[in-house]
């Protein structure tokens, strides 16, 4: 009896790609996959085979291509053809279940391959080869499993550069796709938690803690992305408790600091009512750039150079407060359960006796505002201990089994 081909998904624009998209086409055939080739062609329909056309892609977006061909501008030309895009690869997953996607292209084949990306499920394999993989790539990854592949030479021909480079990946999606496993998902109940190496030491012990009491552990590094994706999988999952111990990129959002997760950052729990733990890990450092830059835009404060690429920056009372007034307001958005534990020996291991940001005298500052601002079903918790010291992660630990029992409708606190 055959075994049914893995299916993937090929986007590329045949009026500039055409080349190269069959030489693609070419190599994933050849190891075995069935290619449907999505081509978001504009400038000319080109003869070739495409098993989804510029005609479909436009129509899915509700205008004919010579309707998008009107607009007369590449910006809202791509963003036409990219919501076509988008439904055609949904509807090709629905009907046939992909096992992996690859698309080429420059700036703007790479802003629609990862757009289409971004809208397929965690653990399908996506492979976007792009000429911009070299440089800035958040904004086309986002918060997906995205391997971005520099085409290191521009995406024009078949060369001795291109060649390797298009038939690595097109191998590296190959082999993905014939070991896909499909959506990742486990019968345990799933626990978030986010958190920075200065704070791992602490989410070690919650994670291998939580492990051993049967939770599902998904940790996610704040610096930008990390708790934009942990926020998105509480919006898409079935999390039990949410241990957001990181709140690094709320104070880089308030302070201009360089890894904010945007204005929607901690809300997602909330707001669907999700039992929620906060800590200020890490509340006692904004992250700026290399020392120079971190004097410039902060000046007169005190500094930690943790690299030569990143200064962590000092908090003081005032942006401490701030950010108990922020959370204040997050924790006010739902009727989720939440519990805020306060660690009184310091927020990292920049912040601890070990370090060089320490100061003792902030955390009763902190957890003292805090006490008067937060909602009143809100339990603030202070433990005499440091964020990494064991006893504190024991109490996070202790909460989330409080919030995850089932007994009664009550949900009460560790503290």
């Amino acid at each position: 009896m055959n075994k049914k081909k893995p299916s993937v998904l090929l986007i590329a624009t045949l009026d500039t790609k055409s080349e190269e998209a069959a030489f693609i086409r070419e190599q994933l055939e050849a190891a075995g996959l069935e290619v449907y080739h999505m081509d978001a062609s504009v400038r000319q329909v080109m003869t070739g085979h495409a098993e989804i056309s510029p005609d479909e892609i436009a129509g899915k977006a509700g205008s004919t291509l010579q309707e998008v061909r009107d607009l007369k501008h590449e910006g809202k030309c791509l963003e036409k053809m990219t919501e076509g895009a988008v439904i055609c690869a949904a509807q090709l997953h629905e009907r046939i279940g992909l096992s992996g996607v690859i698309a080429i292209g420059g700036s703007m084949g790479t802003s629609l391959g990862t757009a289409v990306m971004r809208q397929l499920p965690f653990g399908l394999p996506k492979v976007m080869v792009s000429t911009m993989a070299s440089g800035m790539t958040r904004g086309f990854v986002g918060t997906k499993d995205i391997a971005m592949f520099h085409s290191v030479a521009d995406i024009s021909g078949i060369n001795v550069i291109t060649r390797s480079v298009f038939h690595n990946a097109a191998m590296a999606l190959a082999g993905q796709a014939f070991a896909n496993w499909g959506e990742p998902s486990s019968d345990k109940p799933l626990v978030v938690v986010s958190t920075l190496g200065t704070t791992e030491k602490c989410s070690l012990r919650v994670r291998k803690m939580l492990e051993g009491h049967g939770f599902e552990v998904v940790v996610f590094h704040t610096t930008g992305t990390g708790g934009a994706t942990m926020d998105e999988i509480i919006r898409d999952r079935d999390v039990s408790v949410v241990v957001d111990m990181s709140l690094s990129e709320i104070n880089d959002l308030l302070n201009g600091g360089l890894c904010s997760a945007g204005p929607d950052r901690c809300k997602a729990a909330i707001i669907k009512g999700v039992p929620t733990i906060f800590a200020p890990g890490n509340a006692d450092f904004i992250i700026a750039g290399p020392h120079e830059q971190a004097v410039l835009q902060f000046p007169g404060k005190r500094y930690h150079i943790h690299n030569p690429a990143l200064t962590a920056v000092r908090t003081e009372a005032h942006e401490l407060k701030q950010l108990a007034e922020h959370m204040a307001k997050v924790a006010a958005m739902g009727s989720a359960p939440v519990a805020f534990f306060v660690p009184m020996q310091g927020f990292s291991a920049h912040d601890s006796a070990d370090g060089f940001l320490h100061d003792l005298t902030l955390p009763p500052v902190f957890s003292g505002y805090l006490k008067e601002v937060m909602p009143e079903r809100v339990v603030v918790c202070e433990v005499d201990s440091h964020i990494n010291d064991e006893p504190f992660a024991d109490a996070l630990v202790q909460q989330v089994l409080e919030f995850h029992s089932p007994v009664g409708l009550v949900r009460k606190s560790a503290c």
